[in-house]
């Protein structure tokens, strides 16, 4: 944003504008991030690529990126003022409290909470958070999300996807998921570089990255939690994905017909019979956002698919700061009612702001 750009006017239907996937990273979590690639403690290359980068880059797009992501003061809120937000949901960045040692990573997620809360009390009308939580002890992140949502007043958990090569369908982390059905909260799966055993290709070409990667390793995630049969046995369980359902609103069809035959022929020892179509979990138990996805196909697609409760707006502040995607999506083609649904009323409902 240059100083001459004028502030995004007031909408006409008069909704509130909430983003619902925008990052921060204290500066603790960044020098974490530098010690964990300095001194080689585990072989990420995902996370190699990432973070080597964007903290090693003197581009003026990188400076100003860790500049914006650190600040929770007035300076976000003038960002928020020309861009028309607000309010926003912050998420501890990726890939969180998940590349460290499992009491650094219960420690960091306890300290980056506190602050975030503090940031939420300064600026109750405009920032409201979700709690990162250390996947590496699940008893401890139970615990830590009901401290955080019950005593801190922080609105559910993100969780930066997966948790050094392993993903939350192992039910061996199902205590996460047993706390934010109890606490009726949602889990936020953020994007990650794609783990070890996958990242190779995607490195080969610069794919690893929010180009392709992300959403590949989010959709896979999310479909191996789905596929293992978590939401019938959490079935208010919710969770959100950004991008626009990181492609997988648009594999619905063949995803269900895939399923049924893999189930039918016995291919697979691993994939066992649902109670739902996969596609069903897609529209009760999965909420999506349109973080870094500002196109009206796209986003009109996943509005008619997954249904016009389950779609709310993002931005992906501050990887893509685009205060002209802002207007873009004030233009899509929805009803007054949808379109408040889709800034304001999902947003509140989902996260009880």
């Amino acid at each position: 944003m240059t100083g001459v750009t004028p502030p995004n006017p007031k909408p006409a239907d008069g909704y509130l504008r909430i983003a619902t996937e925008e990052a921060w990273a204290p500066a603790e979590l960044l020098a974490g991030f530098r010690r964990v690639l300095d001194e080689k403690r585990f072989d990420d290359p995902g996370f190699e690529s990432l973070w080597g980068f964007y903290l090693a880059s003197p581009s003026e797009r990188t400076t100003r990126m860790r500049e914006r992501i650190q600040i929770l003061d007035e300076r976000r809120i003038a960002d928020m003022n020309a861009a028309g937000i607000d309010k926003q949901l912050l998420l501890l960045t990726g890939p969180g409290v998940q590349v460290f040692d499992t009491p650094t990573a219960v420690a960091l997620a306890r300290s980056t909470n506190d602050q975030l809360a503090e940031a939420v009390r300064r600026f109750p009308t405009r920032l409201a958070g979700l709690a990162a939580i250390a996947p590496q002890d699940p008893a401890a992140a139970a615990r830590e999300l009901e401290r955080a949502v019950n005593t801190l007043g922080l609105k559910g958990a993100v969780i930066n996807s997966h948790t050094r090569g392993e993903f939350l369908d192992d039910s061996k982390f199902w205590d996460i998921f047993a706390a934010a059905e109890a606490l009726d909260v949602p889990i936020y799966i953020h994007p990650s570089g794609p783990p070890p055993a996958m990242v190779q290709p995607f490195l080969e070409r610069g794919l690893e990255g929010a180009i392709f990667g992300f959403g590949v390793e989010v959709a896979l995630h999310v479909l191996r939690i789905i596929v293992s049969g978590a939401f019938d046995r959490f079935p208010r369980l919710k969770i959100v994905i950004g991008h626009t359902g990181e492609g997988l609103p648009f594999w619905m069809s063949r995803i269900d017909y895939m399923h049924r035959a893999s189930v039918l022929s016995q291919r697979y020892d691993t994939m066992q019979p649902l109670q739902r179509k996969p596609s069903e979990y897609m529209r009760e138990n999965l909420y999506i956002t349109n973080s870094g996805v500002a196109w009206e196909p796209s986003v009109m697609f996943c509005h008619q698919v997954m249904g016009p409760d389950h779609v709310l707006y993002a931005m992906d502040y501050p990887y893509q700061y685009v205060i002209e995607e802002v207007a873009a999506m004030d233009a899509l083609p929805m009803t007054a009612a949808d379109k408040k649904k889709f800034f304001q009323t999902n947003a509140e409902t989902l996260f009880k702001l």
